[in-house]
């Protein structure tokens, strides 16, 4: 069983950074893929990021790459999301995710991750 509890949110002002942490609990967790996702009122879950977690590799979505970084600490069991140039439009509920990782392809989509934090909410002030 894979627990995940993210935190870090907060008001962060146009053009500002924040950082959002994922603390796993799990037994042996090798072979798991893990990610960002957000969701803004009224719109649907995006996929934000994901990294593997025992090669490190990443995968960004379109409108945070460049912006955002993913990266893990493999002793604390933590993924982070560091966030920078921040804008009105990432304001919304940040999750983050697990799922087992079955091959080489990404994962875009929610509907396929198991496992989910709570959601820590990212609201950019202009």
């Amino acid at each position: 069983q894979v627990q995940l509890v993210g935190s870090g949110g907060g008001l962060v002002q146009a053009g500002g950074s924040l950082r959002l942490s994922c603390a796993i609990s799990s037994g042996i967790f090798t072979r798991y893929d893990v990610a960002w996702f957000r969701q803004a009122p009224g719109k649907e879950r995006e996929f934000v990021a994901v990294i593997r977690w025992s090669a490190g590799s990443t995968y960004y979505g379109d409108s945070v790459k460049g912006r955002f970084i993913i990266s893990r600490d493999n002793a604390k069991k933590m993924v982070y999301l560091q966030m920078n140039f921040l804008n009105a439009d990432d304001t919304a509920v940040y999750y983050c995710a697990a799922r087992p990782n079955l091959g080489r392809t990404w994962v875009r989509e929610a509907g396929l991750y198991e496992y989910w934090g709570q959601g820590t909410q990212v609201t950019v002030s202009s």
